[in-house]
């Protein structure tokens, strides 16, 4: 004990305030819905992480044999999702046997080779029907030529001695263009793909089905792990781009951009009597008494808004892209970012949000957004966090976007918002 503390006298104002902190009750901290999910079935975050590893193999597999062409001319995306697969084919030949099982199947059926052959066929198709690049590449360049002269038009227009009347509707014309091409650039794009998806299945189908077999060995091994562990089933829901697979219950189906996705949960075994969802999950599982946090860091299901286009805050365009596989990323770069509600309404920041460009709820229906902030992390990058409305189907969906097509984004966190 210090000499101040001994005093019986008068203390000074410093201490007394450094007194008040030292009585002040530490903040009980309050856990993720992850981690309550975890305790609750008795889970260590491993076996999560296990799960959530092998899903992001099964979707990214599914994904590249329905969708070829998506990846067509895009060396550096391809690049980073076989990065990630191999980093975690990897960890399995140190667990379970049934893992390493899946490594040797992995290593024997040349899963690697496979996806680089059929995207090098996918890429020489395209060659030959005039395609020379990726359509995100295509869209970048040609608002780069459009915007450039359309702003000097603009300015033109502006000193000239035309009345406001004539003006206005003038002005807003031009702005039109660029979005009237983009438009049927990625019409033509859809149509291209609708009619070579085809040749791309009939030239490829062997490798194709190579690459469902092992994503169906995952998921049958996901799914008899969670049988083991005594997991509902039903706590465990993904999107998949086809309906090759067994043992899954469909809960819904939704088209995006020419194709269709189709929204699962694990199938019980015949005669098998479904596990009972403890008590805290039930009650985790209503919308009506989910804690509402300022950081809101609940949630597992994180949509990143990708391929965004836009600027100064207001989104025109974009992707969205389940995270599954981040979660624990995003939650602790929400951790460290400080909070502000957002200045414009949701209606301004996506004017366009509809059933074409939505933020979908894991269960395949569209999101509605409640509240929109925008995040600072380390008073270094400015994000939007979108939360969205509890679903009937249980589930609470956030989103993730960039404020600006040309934001510049910090290294520690382009695997969240670049795909």
């Amino acid at each position: 004990m210090n000499d101040i503390e001994k005093d019986e006298g008068i203390k000074p104002e410093s201490s007394i305030k450094q007194e008040k902190k030292r009585k002040k009750p530490e903040k009980q901290v309050k856990k993720t819905q992850n981690q309550m999910v975890q305790e609750a079935l008795g889970l260590s975050p491993i076996e999560i992480k296990d799960i959530e590893k092998k899903l992001f193999i099964v979707r990214f597999l599914d994904y590249f044999a329905e969708e070829t062409l998506d990846f067509i001319f895009k060396d550096s995306s391809l690049g980073h999702y076989i990065v990630q697969m191999t980093a975690h084919i990897g960890s399995f030949g140190k667990g379970r046997e049934e893992d390493k099982l899946l490594k040797q199947s992995f290593q024997s059926k040349n899963i690697i080779d496979i996806i680089k052959g059929l995207k090098k066929r996918a890429e020489d198709l395209a060659l030959d029907k005039g395609i020379k690049g990726s359509i995100d590449k295509r869209l970048r360049k040609l608002t780069l030529i459009i915007t450039i002269p359309l702003f000097v038009g603009i300015l033109v227009l502006t000193f000239l001695p035309i009345q406001l009347f004539f003006l206005i509707p003038l002005l807003c014309g031009l702005c039109l263009v660029p979005q009237l091409i983009r438009t049927g650039i990625v019409k033509k794009w859809l149509e291209f793909k609708e009619q070579n998806k085809n040749q791309i299945y009939a030239e490829s189908r062997g490798d194709i089905m190579i690459l469902k077999d092992f994503a169906s060995e995952l998921l049958d091994n996901i799914r008899a792990r969670l049988l083991e562990l005594k997991v509902p089933l039903e706590l465990i829901k993904f999107v998949l781009h086809s309906r090759d697979y067994e043992n899954l219950r469909l809960l819904n189906q939704k088209r995006f951009r020419g194709s269709i996705q189709y929204f699962y949960t694990f199938e019980y075994p015949p005669g098998f009597e479904p596990f009972p969802l403890p008590q805290s999950i039930q009650q985790l599982q209503k919308p009506d008494v989910i804690e509402k946090r300022k950081t809101e860091k609940l949630e597992k299901n994180f949509i990143v808004l990708t391929e965004l286009k836009g600027k100064d805050g207001v989104i025109t365009n974009f992707i969205p892209t389940l995270k599954y596989a981040l979660a624990e990323k995003i939650n602790q770069m929400l951790n460290e970012s400080e909070f502000e509600k957002a200045r414009k309404k949701f209606s301004e920041i996506i004017p366009n949000y509809s059933e074409n460009m939505a933020i979908y709820c894991v269960c395949g229906e569209i999101v509605n957004i409640i509240n929109v902030q925008v995040c600072n992390w380390r008073n270094q990058f400015k994000f939007y966090l979108f939360e969205g409305e509890g679903c009937k189907c249980g589930e609470k969906v956030y989103g993730l976007s960039l404020m600006d097509e040309f934001g510049e984004v910090p290294e520690e966190l382009k695997d969240i918002f670049i795909s």
